[in-house]
């Protein structure tokens, strides 16, 4: 029995609007930690639901957050107004949880509002995305203090992985033993291998020819532009289906057009779905694919190379932060090796790791015995070590020690 009452949890994403790994995070921790201690949710929506163990608030935006200001700063203005409403409204928790900057000053504040300890969970870090200066603009320096300032006098920080730990310690003064790891996890019955091709008939793609698989936003940290330089290199038997969306900024959104236009000259196969599609199509996609790609720069944990391997598909990866906790090289699947410019997130040699990633998705997507032991070997690994039963346990426990 918990001797914990109620849980809050704060958060930028949370279903219907999601649209990274953090939302898959808190979408599947609450219903898991539901099921042990009442869970609060108050997120940025017009959420709302009211259960006996999960309630649901939404705060919506604020219409002038770009009124007489450059549009750039919106939405550092905007988050901090909801986070406002967040921590103003009365509280009656435990403790409160937050994930992301996007709601780390309102876990600060209700901290010293409500008098209750704050646990913030890192899915990445501000200073190791210089890249959001294109999307904030000066507000990046906003959302940098924010999260240092709401890191730093949190009770307990969640880190997704090891890596994200050693980059908390790297670049923040907060003592070791405040520091936990607790990985991301997966829906182990939601994500599992279908037979089902509709999805991939629907947008275009042929059930019965191999292809490498992308699945994520449009956005730096992800590394997408690297597979597109790929696509020369990768095996023309090989199909590309792109299933990327959500662009950071308009310029990336160019870039990426450009791009795909100039690789997809002359060769077949290559296919862009710019939707964010159901969970239900997109495990699908999954499921049918020779071998999934991860080409990220910057990645804390990688919640998509889990869904990849728990619906039984090979993944090949940048060999970079959580990433290199979650693939097994050689066991269920392949990494790259990916070197980057000192205090940057470019790679030093950009057409090689291109280059190199082609090489080990033709590798993978062209040897079905390979797919099929990577494959098994994913499935089991998730199984063993990733479901979110245990993650949520693991959560609570750490909880019960703040109160």
């Amino acid at each position: 029995m918990s001797n914990i009452n109620r849980v809050a949890i704060f958060t930028n994403e949370y279903p219907p609007y999601t649209y990274g790994g953090a939302g898959v995070h808190v979408e599947y921790l609450a219903r898991e930690l539901a099921r042990l201690v009442p869970v609060e949710i108050r997120c940025f929506g017009d959420q709302s639901d009211e259960r006996p163990d999960l309630t649901v608030r939404g705060y919506g935006p604020w219409a002038d957050a770009k009124t007489n200001t450059d549009p750039r700063f919106g939405g550092a203005f905007d988050a901090l107004f909801r986070n406002l409403g967040m921590a103003r409204d009365r509280l009656a928790a435990d403790l409160v949880h937050t994930h992301t900057w996007y709601t780390a000053m309102a876990g600060f504040m209700a901290k010293k509002f409500w008098e209750i300890p704050h646990v913030l969970t890192t899915h990445s870090l501000e200073p190791l995305r210089p890249w959001k200066v294109e999307q904030l603009g000066a507000g990046y320096h906003v959302s940098c203090w924010v999260e240092k300032n709401a890191l730093e006098a949190a009770e307990a920080v969640i880190a997704v992985s090891r890596e994200t730990r050693q980059d908390i310690l790297n670049h923040f003064d907060i003592a070791p033993e405040r520091i936990h790891v607790i990985h991301n996890g997966i829906d182990l019955d939601e994500y599992r291998h279908t037979e089902n091709t509709a999805a991939l008939i629907e947008y275009g793609v042929n059930p019965a020819r191999p292809y490498v698989l992308f699945v994520g936003r449009i956005t730096r940290q992800k590394g997408i532009i690297h597979l597109v330089n790929a696509i020369p290199d990768i095996d023309p038997e090989l199909q590309v289906v792109l299933l990327a969306g959500a662009p950071d900024t308009p310029d990336i959104r160019q870039e990426m057009e450009e791009r795909v236009a100039a690789v997809s000259a002359g060769r077949p196969g290559v296919i862009w779905v710019q939707e964010m599609l159901p969970k239900p199509k997109v495990i699908q996609f999954y499921s049918h694919a020779a071998v999934f790609c991860c080409p990220s720069v910057y990645e804390p944990f990688g919640i998509i190379n889990l869904e990849a391997m728990a619906t039984g598909t090979a993944v090949v990866a940048s060999a970079v932060g959580g990433i290199k906790e979650v693939v097994v090289p050689e066991e269920t699947g392949l990494l790259v090796d990916l070197a980057l410019k000192p205090g940057t997130f470019e790679p030093t040699d950009a057409a090689g790791f291109s280059r190199d990633l082609a090489a080990a998705v033709n590798r993978v997507g062209l040897d079905e015995g390979l797919q099929q032991r990577f494959g098994r070997n994913g499935r089991r690994r998730v199984e063993e070590h990733f479901s979110w039963t245990a993650i949520a346990r693991k959560t609570l426990d750490l909880y019960e020690t703040l109160i």
